[in-house]
């Protein structure tokens, strides 16, 4: 049991946590982003090779009509790719936040981890030999192979003396990536659907049908749900297993459940988008520097901030290069791959 003064001292970690959240600055992030976000959308789905009036889009989306082709463009293409994006930045920057707060590991992210090139591992032998499977099996098996990913990277982390640190792991996941990525191209090319994959490897919105958010909206919804449920053992655990079992906290049962969400949202993100990385390691690693450290406020501005970086990104994949589109996977690797980076590089004596 814990002492008298372990116990104050948790507490003491715990209400100097508490001071360093900014709860009125989360609040306005939030509001903003929200706003943000709003307009981005407009501007997305008003923006592409037709481009639309904004005026025509709100009249688009509050008075349809089925007879008009730019009301037809706006909600059978660019509404559900517009919508898929902003779900699927969600499910990166929440996914990442979890990660990094459970395993306390400021590199901590999917696609980095192993979860996005298991998924996509997955898909790739769905294609092979289940072709035309439904959209929601494919979601079930992005799961599995999320799962795959993460158990061979943990696996392989923990064999070695020093344990898990955070450097071990980006180093196993990045050779269970390439590894699974290596794979995933070998069965394109013997059972030739490469060009079946070729989205799921450039990665990108724009096949995303009112199917798909039909399909994964539910788990999505049930994962954030759960996410912010869990935020504030999350906030404890983040600060050291010893700290949150002094508080009474049952660390196991939380990581199980955190890593379900985790398994959730980077499966049924891989499955719209394909093997996006970087997003859950920049959006968690930007929302504590504005908002401090407390996840109760860094899961719904992680949603937020994750919304309206791949919505910005999707909107720049087609503003670069008319009327072709940039991956957006690449787009944001241009972001990620320097941030990453600098959190090697200052974090490299801790890891």
């Amino acid at each position: 049991m814990s002492t008298r003064a372990e116990v104050s001292a948790d507490i003491e970690v715990l209400t100097e946590t508490n001071k360093q959240s900014r709860p009125i600055v989360a609040i306005i992030i939030l509001f903003g982003g929200i706003f943000a976000l709003l307009v981005s959308i407009a501007l997305s789905i008003s923006f592409g090779a037709a481009d639309i009036k904004l005026a025509t889009v709100w009249t688009a989306v509050f008075h349809f009509n089925p007879d008009l082709t730019p009301h037809q463009i706006i909600r059978e293409i660019r509404m559900p790719r517009v919508l898929g994006a902003a779900m699927v930045g969600s499910c990166f920057a929440v996914a990442g936040a979890l990660m990094q707060g459970m395993t306390r590991n400021p590199l901590a992210d999917s696609g980095l981890l192993g979860l996005n090139a298991g998924a996509a591992f997955m898909l790739a032998l769905c294609f092979a030999f289940f072709p035309g499977l439904p959209f929601m099996y494919l979601i079930m098996y992005s799961f599995l192979g999320a799962g795959l990913g993460a158990a061979i990277v943990y696996g392989i982390g923990s064999m070695s003396r020093g344990g898990l640190t955070p450097m071990r792991l980006v180093l196993a996941g990045a050779a269970v990536s390439a590894l699974l990525g290596a794979l995933s191209e070998g069965i394109a090319l013997y059972f030739r659907i490469g060009q079946d994959l070729a989205f799921w490897y450039a990665g990108g919105v724009s096949g995303t049908k009112w199917i798909n958010l039909q399909v994964m909206s539910p788990w999505i919804i049930v994962a954030m749900i759960g996410a912010i449920i869990i935020s504030k053992s999350i906030t404890l655990l983040s600060l050291g297993d010893e700290v949150a079992i002094g508080l009474g906290q049952k660390t196991k049962t939380i990581k199980v459940f955190g890593m379900l969400i985790v398994l959730v949202l980077a499966g049924s993100a891989v499955s719209v988008v394909g093997a996006v990385g970087f997003v859950g390691l920049i959006v968690p690693h930007l929302t504590r520097l504005i908002i401090g450290h407390d996840y109760r406020w860094i899961i719904p501005c992680s949603i937020v901030i994750g919304a309206l970086l791949v919505v910005l990104a999707d909107l720049a994949a087609r503003m670069i290069n008319p009327p072709y589109e940039t991956p957006i996977g690449a787009l944001i690797a241009l972001i990620g791959v320097p941030f990453f980076l600098y959190l090697a590089r200052r974090g490299g004596r801790e890891l």
